[in-house]
């Protein structure tokens, strides 16, 4: 279960809003009881890429070993 402002990390490529796997997103509401998560995409400049309604499935917890990295958002 994830919390609310927690950094999580996207488990597979949306390719209708551009994101693609390891994307870090932060959760900005949590529905039910961890049923489903509202999730924010955010360029390094702070606009939003995507704002998605997704579950537990989509996402994960950034590993202690991992390092941010960015990348250029590019249509198809």
């Amino acid at each position: 279960m994830y919390k609310e402002l927690e950094v999580v990390v996207l488990t597979h490529d949306i390719d209708d809003h551009l994101l693609k796997m390891g994307d870090v997103g932060a959760v900005v509401e949590v529905y039910g009881d961890g049923q489903a998560y509202e999730v924010e995409f955010v360029t390094a400049g702070g606009g939003t890429v995507a704002l998605l309604t997704l579950t537990a499935t989509d996402l994960r917890h950034e590993a202690a070993n991992e390092i941010h990295c960015v990348r250029e958002m590019v249509a198809g």
